[in-house]
């Protein structure tokens, strides 16, 4: 019996998109019930809504139909929900081709700022106001230590994505930073890093502390910090003055972690690793083992899982749906905007001339790029070898017929360029 969304058959065989291990249809069977017991934001309300529906015949379609075989294949539109972990690849190939073109051709290292468990329920009801700030202050810290001569003597280029997620899903937000070894310094040369150092992890740690609860202390006093109707009691008795001053204190007195991975050499191996972070959502579909009635079982680390009820699972996945307009993805120094037809250009030209006269290594070229404006369908085959306007079967060119539209709102697939 066909689904009320629309599921092909092979879906309803727990192959495909909508098989029972899919966060569409968990949503789909336990949405209602989480509705009727949780109280829900737009944004919020608008993801569950959307992931549910994603790729099925609630968004409409088309069928493709071979003239010379016969064979038929009805494909549904996506939602393409910034949170939806179906909806990510091409956005992520379109991305990550547009950073090939710009990024230097130097070793970059992987730098993650990482925030204190006390401070998760107040950045969780302050979410936009607490992660820009956790942005300035990741960025302040590297950019203000590479400046000192007696460090690097130069200026970084930085791109950095925010997370909100542990492995089980609980709101743990800390920031991914990839960073070039080496800056642009005053007399327009490019100087190296190390080849596996960058900067003290400890002196960075100790900064970055100092930045955030600089930043928060004056939020506090501005007024900022307000206590609504919506914060929980337990972070609202936070905002007390005499209780902000101890956070504050037992903050100052705790180690911030702040750590660095080793450095990329090759281009083509910073990109794909880019690409995993950049476009990530909380949990993917390959990571749930186990749907049942009354449990959802996924893998977390190091062969460990999680089981939850559905309606837990659906609060935590939720946990992490960003605020309206928030950008997660953000440039700095060399890379920020203000400096790509300038200082970025001018790091370029100087690694070259040090390159051609053996001051430094030159890295190996960049990958070809996928094009960052290709229709969906050229660039899902370039990345897959999967020509969707031909037949599987036989070779044969496909022709593609809208289907019936649902009561719910359609959406049509994504345009040439985004």
């Amino acid at each position: 019996m066909p689904s009320l969304h629309g599921e092909s058959p092979a879906c309803s065989r727990g192959r495909g998109h909508a098989s029972a291990r899919d966060i569409g249809a968990i949503f789909r069977r336990h949405g209602d019930a989480f509705r009727r017991t949780h109280a829900l934001g737009r944004m919020e309300r608008r993801a569950l809504r959307d992931i549910s529906v994603c790729r099925t015949g609630a968004l409409g379609g088309h069928r493709d139909v071979c003239a010379n075989c016969g064979c038929e294949r009805e494909v549904y539109n996506s939602c393409r929900n910034r949170h939806c972990p179906k909806c990510q690849a091409l956005r992520q190939a379109r991305w990550v081709a547009e950073r090939m073109q710009r990024a230097l051709p130097v070793r970059h290292f992987h730098v993650v700022f990482t925030l204190p468990a006390e401070l998760r329920e107040l950045v969780r009801a302050h979410e936009a106001l607490l992660l820009d700030l956790l942005f300035a202050s990741a960025s302040e810290t590297l950019l203000q230590l590479a400046a000192d001569p007696k460090r690097l003597g130069g200026l970084l280029g930085i791109t950095a994505v925010v997370h909100t997620w542990g492995r089980n899903l609980i709101f743990h937000p800390h920031l991914h930073c990839i960073v070039t070894g080496g800056g642009l310094d005053a007399d327009g040369a490019w100087v190296d890093s190390y080849e596996r150092y960058l900067l003290p992890v400890e002196v960075l740690g100790k900064l970055f502390r100092g930045k955030f609860l600089d930043g928060l202390a004056r939020l506090f006093d501005e007024g900022k910090l307000a206590v609504s109707p919506r914060i929980p009691e337990r972070v609202a008795s936070l905002l007390q003055p005499a209780a902000f001053a101890r956070l504050k204190n037992t903050l100052y007195g705790k180690d911030w972690v702040v750590y660095t991975k080793a450095p990329f050499k090759k281009p083509d191996a910073l990109f794909r690793y880019l690409g995993l972070y950049t476009h990530r959502v909380a949990i993917s579909n390959h990571r749930i083992l186990v749907v049942r009635d009354d449990s959802v079982v996924f893998r977390t680390r190091d062969k460990k899982v999680c089981q939850l009820t559905p309606l837990e699972f659906i609060r935590r996945f939720l946990l992490h749906v960003l605020p309206p307009g928030f950008v997660k993805i953000r440039h700095f120094g060399l890379y920020a905007a203000g400096n790509v037809n300038s200082k970025l250009d001018a790091a370029r030209s100087a690694i070259e001339r040090q390159c051609g006269i053996g001051e430094t290594t030159p890295a190996p070229a960049s990958p070809a790029p996928v094009s960052a404006t290709s229709d969906w369908r050229a660039l899902f085959h370039d990345l897959t070898g999967i020509d969707l306007g031909s037949c599987p079967h036989c070779g044969c060119s496909l022709t593609s017929t809208p289907l019936p539209q649902s009561s719910h709102r359609s959406r049509a697939p994504p345009p040439a360029e985004s």
